[in-house]
């Protein structure tokens, strides 16, 4: 017998339609949370003209991350910004990977050079979208662009709510647009390079974590040790897996438009709604296990519930 994964869009839009629904019910519109002008006020022009055209290399990506740190250090809350805080540790990041790609661990630098601009185009976009007032701006990053100036979330929260939306929305995109680009489907040769950055994450979480936290969470983090810093990291690196496992079933979906279209909704919005339940959860001090947790097994009920396995044929 053999098995195939077949595509059921009644399923899919039903659980496009129940993840709003509960978005909604868990974070119902607030009057006046989003300022004019989305948050950017008289620097609006200068984040459309950073946004206006895409990154080609890592290099620029690294240049407009640092030209977008600029602008919103001046945003208020006075160098609190709440979408600057995940602009931060992003940026840490992506120079980690620019330095590995010359480096002996390497297997293919066009590949995940070429991957790195692709995931970077999906967070300025999203920046781009917002700022126009587009409603196609990734539900994802709402939740977080909603409360750049919301002091009542935590900054590590913050930054977290774009780790989120960045892996578990965008990085999925990045890959397929990747895989696309190099003529070649997914494959085991460039996974290595892939998993390169679960190493770089292990290493940079808990200088990453605590560069956001409060006076009271750096005495909570000093009795945990270094539990919650590898367990995190385990997080992170099921995370991304689960990522590189949706990258392959949208690159199945690729000549479908309408199955693709409905699939990446669920996608969006599963995404947002693990951040709408971080926000709830603010005062947990483990906010990076609670939310990659929640992606993993909220994105990957979604996915469930978009594919379903069935068996024809002897």
């Amino acid at each position: 017998m053999t098995a195939t994964v077949a595509f059921d869009i009644n399923t899919v839009r039903s659980s496009a339609d129940l993840l709003r629904t509960e978005r909604i019910r868990i974070a119902p519109d607030e009057p006046g949370l989003v300022p004019s002008g989305r948050g950017w006020g008289e620097a609006k022009r200068e984040m459309a003209e950073l946004c206006a055209v895409p990154p080609a290399t890592i290099a620029e990506v690294l240049e407009m991350l640092t030209r977008a740190q600029r602008i919103m250090d001046l945003l208020p809350p006075p160098a609190a910004n709440r979408i600057a805080s995940f602009n931060s540790l992003y940026f840490t990041i992506t120079d980690r990977v620019g330095a590995a790609l010359t480096g002996p661990d390497v297997v293919d630098p066009a590949f995940l050079e070429l991957l790195d601009v692709e995931f970077a185009k999906r967070y300025f976009d999203a920046l781009r979208l917002w700022g126009e007032e587009d409603h196609g701006t990734p539900d994802a990053w709402e939740v977080l662009f909603r409360r750049a100036q919301d002091e009542r979330i935590s900054r590590l929260a913050a930054a977290i709510l774009g780790v989120n939306a960045h892996i578990n929305h965008d990085l999925a995109l990045a890959l397929v647009a990747t895989w696309e680009r190099l003529g070649t489907p997914p494959g085991d040769v460039v996974h290595p390079d892939y998993l390169l950055i679960n190493k770089i994450f292990y290493q940079e979480i808990p200088r990453l974590r605590r560069r956001y936290s409060t006076s009271w969470q750096l005495r909570v983090d000093a009795l945990a040790g270094d539990l919650d810093d590898w367990s995190q990291s385990v997080l992170v690196a099921a995370t991304r897996a689960h990522a590189w496992d949706q990258g392959k079933r949208l690159w199945d979906l690729r000549d479908e438009a309408e199955h693709l279209a409905h699939a990446r909704l669920v996608m969006d919005r599963a995404s947002a709604y693990v951040g709408e339940l971080l926000i709830t959860s603010d005062g947990v001090f483990n906010q990076v296990g609670v939310v990659l947790k929640a992606g993993r097994d909220t994105v990957r009920g979604a996915w469930r519930r978009v594919f379903h396995r069935r068996r024809a044929g002897i």
